[in-house]
């Protein structure tokens, strides 16, 4: 079965299409193509909505991986009417929604390059984020972490996106902060993103086109969360902040 083309990939800005029901699962609905970005790497699925040839509606809730990781499936809403194989339907995502989890997906990519030891996991949401460092002895302050993160956020740097080979990727192995971290097997390529003089690494979440995108942001917590885990939490700076 045919690998579910995934939009945001080539744009994470693109906002709806056109695509074909393949087939309809208990998990959820599966189409040829969407723009819905599945659960995975710690960023929230996306929630959106499928618009049928005759114009009803179906509320995608979540979005998530098949078992094998080929596919994506669009879990619908409780009571929805499920459409069926081979209808044509617009797939639209809450953007919103995706705008913020873009804003704190590229925000967790500085705060990493701030705090140079491994990744030990991360959780993105539309309102906070957070992520792990294995830091056994923490020395980090809430005041000064976020005054230099948002240097680099009012840095507005732009960012680049590129491809290179699973062997590129072995030879680079400094690439991979995240602990026990490995490229989907059978992969082609490793989507590779870069901010130029912040941070490189292998990521296939969506991303702001610019870090002044992200906006201010606080670190409203630094907690140790086991002997040698440390967890920091960045959420959006209240209106008005500076």
């Amino acid at each position: 079965m045919s690998a579910t083309r995934k939009r945001f990939d080539d744009d994470a800005y693109l906002q709806q299409c056109e695509a074909t029901v393949v087939a309809v699962h208990a998990e959820g609905i599966e189409l040829d193509e969407t723009v819905c970005y599945a659960r995975s790497g710690g960023q929230a699925g996306d929630t959106g909505t499928l618009t049928r040839p005759d114009g009803s509606v179906v509320a995608v809730a979540d979005t998530v991986y098949s078992a094998d990781r080929s596919r994506i499936l669009h879990v619908p809403a409780p009571g929805a009417v499920l459409p069926q194989p081979g209808e044509r339907v617009t797939v639209r995502i809450d953007w919103e929604r995706r705008h913020r989890l873009m804003r704190l997906h590229t925000c967790l990519h500085l705060l990493g390059a701030l705090i140079p030891v491994p990744v030990t996991g991360c959780g993105i949401s539309p309102d906070s984020a957070r992520i792990d460092f294995d830091l056994p002895e923490s020395t980090l302050d809430k005041a000064d972490l976020g005054a230099r993160l948002n240097d680099l956020i009012a840095a507005d740097t732009a960012l680049a996106i590129e491809k290179i080979t699973p062997q590129q990727l072995a030879a680079q192995p400094e690439l991979v902060r995240t602990a026990g971290a490995a490229p989907p097997a059978g992969s082609d390529f490793i989507r590779i993103v870069s901010i130029p003089g912040v941070d490189r690494q292998p990521c296939g979440g969506t991303h702001v086109a610019r870090t002044g995108e992200i906006g201010p942001v606080l670190i409203s917590k630094i907690e140790k969360k086991s002997r040698s885990n440390r967890r920091v939490v960045v959420q959006f700076a209240p209106a008005g902040a500076a």
